[in-house]
């Protein structure tokens, strides 16, 4: 007789059945957690591009109204906008935060924050700066013909509105609007004799026809002409504005009852102020002016004060001013007086005007209403650190070797000329004077000009811009 065991499958087919069922769960349980983890990855990327769109926004807000910083409530921020999707269902918001220019700048900060509405913990931040580009772009920018010889080279970009002789060396680009232009004597072309390929001369004319841009330097790759050219006379330095800023909170001098003043910078960040009350003069040659008589050479002064720099970004002087020494801090000093175009007070750079680092920390604008000069007694060797703009006038240093205008005991050659910043110039800017074989027969004998970078989207204060508002830079802040 069989003996039946009824039911004894069941155990075996439960277990199959639970590890299906726990199979199953877990195959489901992975692919919710990769579904929820692509639509987290996505949330991501969504809420970027919500946030680009917050900045997007408020630069079309600053093309209407370039000095509401504010999102036209009148009230503080965050401003929070909702975002729609191209079906105009609203997917997600971006809280905007608008930081106003500092003092003496022009650059509005745009931090934008986007997150989805499906995953509001989710978000990503990022910020713009916008405003107008300074002319601090440049390491040359001027409104005439250039010259650079064989014994310059210039590290950082070079614009000029007019034609641009190259025999130096360029490690930047190199600009001119000008497809052709007359060379002069100003740049060597003198006479038939010297106007030599690419150049031609026209006899009828007398005159001498370059390229916009030519010569015998390197790198002509970098050269580029015609170009659009950059308008100066909507660059004008506010100097009402700039007094004002420093009768309110900085320092200001006004004329001086004499010559004029002395500034010398210290490490410490403090500058020493003296009245210059006796000045010689010295016969000294330019294109322009040809032979003068400058008062350049102090020989008497009385200390006056001591001013700190630390909370100051802006000097303003009325008078004739002779700078030097080692600059601590951020500030723009501006030499002009009022009535404009009257009195037209020079600077004089008679020794080395420099950094206590060139780590960006320290910056240093020359904006003067006329001319910005070298003087005869300079070092043999000098180094000049900041933005210089010369806004009606030129930033020279003169020929004292020309016959019948000549100081006794004054050197007309100097050994080298080094800048670490920018030269803006309305005039011609030049330090060498050539004639003939000999180079140069006046100036500095070497000239390395050097760009700092740092100016570029963070100029001096109150150092004037060009153009419309525009983008300057980005960047996604992380958190942490």
């Amino acid at each position: 007789m069989k003996n039946i065991n009824k039911g004894s499958i069941t155990p075996a087919l439960l277990v199959i059945v639970t590890a299906f069922i726990l199979v199953i769960y877990g195959l489901l349980f992975v692919l919710s957690t990769q579904f929820e983890f692509s639509n987290r990855q996505i949330a991501v990327e969504k809420s970027f591009h919500i946030a680009e769109a917050g900045i997007n926004y408020y630069r079309w807000h600053l093309s209407i109204d370039g000095s509401d910083y504010q999102d036209g409530t009148g009230e503080p921020g965050p401003y929070i906008h909702d975002y729609h999707d191209p079906q105009g269902d609203r997917v997600g918001q971006f809280s905007l935060d608008i930081i106003p220019p500092p003092s003496g700048s022009d650059v509005v900060t745009i931090r934008s924050t986007g997150w989805t509405d499906q995953y509001p913990n989710i978000n990503r931040t990022i910020e713009a700066e916008f405003g107008r580009v300074s002319l601090t772009r440049y390491a040359f920018l001027h409104n005439s013909n250039l010259w650079f010889g064989n014994d310059v080279t210039v590290n950082g970009p070079v614009f000029s509105n007019g034609g641009i002789r190259q025999d130096g060396t360029n490690t930047s680009t190199v600009e001119s609007p000008k497809e052709t232009y007359i060379c002069g004597d100003d740049s060597g072309c003198f006479g038939a004799s010297h106007c030599r390929a690419p150049c031609t001369w026209s006899g009828a004319n007398n005159t001498c026809t370059c390229p916009g841009i030519w010569g015998q330097g390197g790198n002509d790759e970098l050269w580029d002409y015609p170009v659009a050219p950059i308008d100066f006379n909507s660059i004008r330095v506010n100097f009402p504005n700039m007094r004002q800023a420093a009768q309110d909170s900085g320092v200001y001098l006004g004329p001086s009852g004499a010559q004029g003043y002395r500034l010398i910078f210290q490490s410490d960040g403090t500058v020493d102020v003296f009245q210059v009350t006796g000045v010689n003069t010295i016969r000294a040659y330019s294109v322009e002016n040809g032979c003068e008589n400058l008062p350049e050479r102090i020989v008497s002064q009385s200390a006056l004060t001591s001013y700190s720099l630390d909370d100051v970004d802006i000097m303003f002087i009325e008078d004739n001013t002779w700078i030097e020494g080692t600059i601590n801090g951020e500030f723009t000093l501006a030499v002009a007086r009022f009535p404009l175009g009257v009195y037209k007070p020079k600077i004089w750079i008679r020794d080395d005007l420099i950094y206590l680092e060139k780590n960006g920390d320290h910056r240093l604008g020359i904006v003067a209403e006329s001319d910005i000069v070298l003087p005869s007694d300079i070092p043999d060797r000098i180094e000049i650190n900041g933005a210089l703009l010369a806004q009606t006038g030129r930033i020279i240093f003169h020929h004292y070797g020309v016959t019948g205008c000549r100081t006794p005991g004054v050197d007309r050659n100097k050994h080298t000329f080094r800048l670490y910043g920018s030269l803006i110039s309305e005039g011609r800017a030049y330090w060498n004077f050539n004639s003939g074989p000999h180079w140069p027969a006046a100036g500095f004998v070497n000239s390395i000009l050097d760009y700092d970078p740092a100016i570029y989207s963070n100029p001096p204060p109150y150092f004037p811009s060009s153009g419309q508002i525009t983008f300057l830079s980005w960047r996604e802040i992380r958190s942490d």
